[in-house]
């Protein structure tokens, strides 16, 4: 019954921060960059062309080109799309169309339009890739072009990232064949005016692709902990059973007083160094330790260790795959 409650309460976790990444990233499209008539790449971007042309909302279109994508998917490629996937998705769809209509005008007029594209373009880029990066960090796909870049790349030797960067191109030069009107008006976008925001638009997905990695590369940092204490096994257990962190013992030898002592040697995500602590201390309150960041862990419980292609792939997540 406990491991029950225990997994119910990660998969609660893990759904309520994709569903807070979400937002972040729907907040970031109606707060900066819709009311600047701004684009970016996937199937996003494509929706806020069809919306800048036709005034279709957006979760229409952004779930009808992810649903085709979709059922492509699990076509050609089997059902290895989750239920993470698929509920980002819809979430992110119903969010386009209720979220944006609940922005007061005079939040987005002194937010977003008086700062100028720039600047907006800059701030859209960070909140949608951080909200990216979050839902990526609790295993929800982005879907858009990245379900189409693993599609094309099961048959071609081409890397998923560069697909979706070349996608991300094409889909905001598009921008400039397709007519274009100011949100809530009918009064067409000049050609000089769409030019200048394709170029914006370039801008977003290298905003957005970093700040994705900066999210993902930060929420995986790792340390290393030595835990000198009488009390090793009690912290041991604490940390192997409420942590579900392996712990091994290494047995040292005092220099200055020739007596052998218990060390501990723990791994552990940056996330989770204050609960350790705490363990600790709660323990042994006279502990001495030692903590390091290490560079990179791999392996049961951190990150996959990839070879061949796996490096190519990485790049995948560093574009507006939304």
């Amino acid at each position: 019954m406990s491991e029950l409650k225990k997994s119910f309460w990660i998969t609660l976790k893990e759904y309520s921060l994709i569903s807070l990444g979400l937002l972040c990233y729907v907040a970031g499209w109606s707060i900066f960059l819709i009311p600047n008539n701004l684009i970016g790449g996937g199937a996003s971007g494509l929706s806020a062309i069809i919306f800048y042309a036709t005034g279709i909302p957006m979760g229409y279109s952004y779930f009808a080109i992810n649903l085709v994508l979709l059922l492509l998917a699990f076509k050609i490629m089997g059902t290895g799309f989750g239920s993470k996937s698929i509920y980002a998705i819809i979430f992110t769809s119903v969010l386009l169309n209720v979220v944006p209509p609940l922005i007061p005008e005079y939040i987005s007029q002194e937010l977003a339009v008086s700062n100028g594209k720039m600047l907006c373009t800059i701030i859209g880029g960070v909140m949608t890739g951080v909200g990216i990066g979050m839902s990526i960090s609790q295993g929800g796909n982005s879907g858009g072009t990245d379900i189409l870049a693993l599609i094309i790349s099961k048959y071609r030797n081409v890397s998923p990232g560069r697909l979706i960067l070349l996608m991300d191109v094409v889909i905001i030069l598009s921008s400039l064949i397709f007519p274009s009107y100011y949100v809530g008006t009918e009064d067409m976008v000049p050609f000089p005016e769409k030019l200048a925001t394709s170029i914006y638009g370039l801008i977003l997905i290298t905003v957005n692709g970093y700040a994705i990695d900066l999210y993902i590369s930060g929420t995986k940092q790792s340390v290393q902990v030595f835990i000198f204490s009488k009390k090793y096994a009690e912290i041991a257990d604490a940390v192997t059973k409420n942590m579900g962190r392996g712990v091994t013992r290494i047995i040292g030898e005092g220099w200055y007083t020739k007596s052998e002592s218990d060390i501990l040697m723990i791994l552990a995500r940056k996330t989770d160094l204050n609960l350790l602590l705490r363990y600790v201390k709660s323990i042994d309150p006279k502990a001495f330790l030692s903590v390091s960041n290490v560079m990179g862990v791999y392996g049961l419980g951190f990150d996959a260790l990839k070879g061949g292609e796996g490096g190519s792939r990485k790049r995948k997540h560093t574009g507006d795959g939304q």
